[in-house]
């Protein structure tokens, strides 16, 4: 039974993997990030994402992750968005904007039905191929 290890997607150093997806220092430096936010956000209930960021020296991304994790809640932040994963539209939920879900939904219905013609097609091309053989059997007998 060996040590589940791994480098720390931050910072690159090795550490022994537990509960954590990052090394103990960044966990601690991601846990100092989360407090300041949380303590501006508090002072500041009106804020957007932005001014959260250049008061806290947090990326805007990483106040992204802690929302979509659930650790920071919007509910009562009227100004804060933060952009949908695929246009880049203001959303204050999911990952992605309501259109952009929309049109994932029609794409991939799209290729179910293109998937089910195709392989009705395929059906239908093999029995044509075997009416074929069965006439040009019959001819030969």
């Amino acid at each position: 039974m060996g040590m589940n290890v791994a480098n720390c997607p931050r910072c690159g150093k090795i550490f022994v993997k537990g509960f954590a997806e990052v090394c103990p220092n960044c966990l601690k430096d991601l846990e100092q990030q989360y407090d300041k936010c949380l303590k501006y956000l508090r002072q500041n209930k009106g804020t957007n994402i932005n001014d959260l960021s250049d008061a806290t020296g947090v990326s805007i991304k990483q106040i992204t992750k802690f929302i979509r994790d659930g650790r920071i809640s919007i509910m009562h932040a009227p100004n804060m968005f933060y952009s949908c994963e695929v246009c880049g539209t203001q959303i204050r939920e999911n990952t992605i904007c309501e259109p952009c879900r929309m049109k994932l939904v029609k794409d991939v219905r799209n290729n179910s039905e293109d998937e089910r013609r195709r392989m009705e097609q395929e059906k239908k091309d093999t029995q044509m191929s075997f009416k074929i053989k069965e006439r040009l059997q019959d001819r030969h007998e």
